[in-house]
């Protein structure tokens, strides 16, 4: 899945005095307040860190409030989907007019109707509505189903993904790697019946 990065940072985290007796807990404390929020000097959500102090020295703010800081060196998982890049997610709710799914657990996407490709039929079965390839049956999407969709914008304050299912590669992911497989299958046979 696109939209993801590991990033290697130096930071100086800023410790209140009350928290020195196990600074590595206040660091961890501090550095997960941060944590599924958009940070634009990170720029992205961070989803998961690695820290480790980088020397016992610190370095004493002056002030109202005398903080210390510390340097620690993390690695960063971010989350930034860029337009045009490709996220996975789990179908949640499904309609006419939209398709809306979770990505990552905790981003909200939607896609609406016209940005559905025509290739899709909105059908309704048991009460159930789902969205059916015409020409490729068991191309389904319906609730549950992990979906693949190209990223039209992210807006970072409420971690809304508007998505669109136009390219040929979005869809349900399990057939697209089907399909991709017999496909390459299919074109290794043929070289192979070349070569003969």
């Amino acid at each position: 899945m696109e939209g993801l990065k590991l990033s290697e940072a130096e930071l100086m985290v800023y410790i209140h005095p009350s928290k020195s007796r196990n600074v590595f807990q206040a660091i961890c404390r501090e550095l997960s307040s941060l944590l599924f929020q958009y940070n634009e000097s990170f720029d992205g959500v961070l989803l998961a860190y690695d820290a480790s102090v980088k020397s016992k020295q610190a370095k004493i703010l002056s002030g109202l409030h005398p903080y210390f800081g510390v340097r620690v060196n993390t690695r960063l998982l971010l989350f930034d989907p860029k337009p045009n890049s490709l996220v996975e997610g789990e179908i949640v709710k499904i309609s006419a007019e939209s398709v809306h799914v979770i990505v990552l657990g905790f981003s909200a996407a939607v896609v609406t109707d016209v940005d559905i490709r025509e290739e899709f039929k909105y059908r309704v079965r048991d009460g159930e509505g789902s969205f059916v390839s015409r020409s490729h049956k068991r191309h389904v999407l319906k609730l549950g189903t992990m979906l693949r969709l190209q990223v039209q914008s992210f807006d970072e304050e409420v971690m809304h993904i508007a998505g669109s299912l136009i390219p040929e590669n979005t869809g349900c992911v399990k057939w697209l790697e089907k399909h991709s497989e017999e496909a390459l299958h299919t074109d290794r046979d043929h070289k192979r019946r070349k070569l003969a």
